[in-house]
């Protein structure tokens, strides 16, 4: 026991001294802590008047301890600007709320101006009463220079932005017009018949590949084609020219359907038959106007057929069989058709975005059949009436068009009822 009391006497002496030394570290860590923090500190009276402030905030503002305290105001350390804000918003939301957090200032350093954000905190009395304000001061130049990095880069992508708006729109119009030279600008004019055409863009950003033509080959015929050459951009667009040059050469030297399908195959597949296979679907035909009517001699080389709107409302698809793709094999066989367009009878030429597109909940393809009903469903008043209807339907189609359209609609006018004049100047 007495060993015992000797031991414990022996102890309090360094535990005492412990204690003294570990709270004399407390309070100078503490006293460091708030002198040398990354931060700034400062305390002020109610009037802004600085009663208390830290080294870390001395050396930013480039001013010493006697030139502040008691003698400054928080705005005084604020830049023209900050202070205008201060007055403003900061201290009345600070009188309002009795804090405020994360507001951005300018302080005048002693490098010029700071970015700072601030954040205010009233303390009061046990009673409720206002005492002073505690201030936290945070360096904000890395933030205010990303700030103002991340605000350049969204100019320049504003920027950037804008010219590529500027350069699509130059080149749509230059597309555009790339396009309407692959087309006809008008279709001619032909004794006793009507036509109609209507180019259909899906994609104003690309070069289609569909084409056709009417044009004369001496003076009681007249030849026609419709097509769609594979692909899209400025290789489409080649071909597309190349097709309908060689269609117009082919048909002035022989119309004979067949004829000038065969010779349109042999420059498609002589001309790209070395790894770069281009190919074409197209439907030629010879006008031959006769009195009453018009008869129509046509060949197809794997194009949808085409469909023909008779003049007692129905509407049915002229079979091409046995047409094969254009430019694909050196050898391929066309079977001719004929038909025959009396008075308000329409043909219709049309490329397969029509009957490709997607419609419905479930992106359903429109399908020939939908075409024919179609047809059908409006009155044959000719091709103007016909084009203008499918136009709509195309521009129904929304985004389920997702390839060109080309329609091509010749027809030969009805023939006006005539009334028989009755004595007294009636009709009968």
């Amino acid at each position: 026991m007495m060993c015992r009391a000797a031991e414990e006497s022996e102890n309090e002496p360094e535990t005492d001294a412990t204690d003294a030394v570990f709270t004399s570290l407390l309070e100078d860590s503490a006293e460091e802590l708030y002198e040398h923090a990354p931060c700034g500190y400062l305390s002020t009276l109610m009037d802004g008047t600085i009663a208390k402030i830290n080294t870390t905030l001395l050396d930013w503002l480039g001013l010493s301890r006697p030139q502040v305290v008691g003698r400054m105001r928080f705005t005084d350390l604020l830049t023209v600007g900050g202070k205008l804000y201060h007055e403003t918003h900061f201290a009345p939301l600070l009188q309002m709320k009795g804090d405020v957090s994360g507001i951005a200032l300018d302080l005048k350093a002693a490098e010029g101006r700071l970015p700072v954000l601030v954040t205010s905190k009233v303390k009061t009395t046990e009673d409720g009463q206002p005492l002073l304000i505690r201030t936290t001061v945070f360096d904000a130049r890395d933030r205010r220079a990303y700030e103002t990095e991340l605000l350049r880069r969204r100019r320049e992508a504003e920027e950037a932005r804008r010219r590529a708006e500027a350069d699509r729109e130059r080149l749509q119009e230059a597309l555009a017009v790339l396009q309407q030279n692959l087309l006809p600008p008008q279709l001619p004019t032909i004794a006793g018949m009507e036509g109609q055409a209507h180019y259909h863009t899906a994609s104003p950003d690309l070069l289609g590949g569909d084409f056709y033509d009417l044009f004369p080959l001496d003076a009681g015929r007249w030849a026609f084609f419709l097509g769609d050459v594979c692909g899209k951009g400025p290789q489409a667009a080649a071909v597309t020219s190349l097709t309908r040059y060689t269609l117009r050469a082919a048909a002035l030297h022989d119309p004979d359907p067949t004829t000038v399908l065969t010779t349109l195959n042999t420059v498609l597949h002589d001309r790209y038959s070395s790894g770069d296979t281009r190919y074409c679907t197209a439907i030629f035909g010879v006008l031959e106007p006769v009195a009453g009517h018009v008869d129509v001699h046509m060949a197809s080389g794997g194009h949808p057929s085409a469909l023909i709107h008779r003049g007692d409302g129905t509407a049915d698809f002229l079979p091409t069989p046995g047409g094969m793709l254009i430019g694909v094999l050196p050898q391929v066989q066309f079977t001719a058709a004929h038909t025959r367009l009396h008075p308000g009878d329409t043909l219709l030429l049309y490329t397969d975005g029509l009957t490709e597109a997607r419609t419905g909940p479930q992106r359903e393809l429109y399908g020939e059949d939908a075409l024919r009903a179609f047809v059908a469903s409006h009155p044959p008043t000719g091709p103007k009436a016909l084009i203008k209807a499918l136009t709509a339907l195309l521009t129904g189609f929304g985004d389920g068009l997702d390839d060109d359209t080309a329609l091509l609609a010749l027809g030969v006018p009805a023939v006006p009822e005539v009334c028989d004049r009755v004595p007294g100047g009636g009709t009968r």
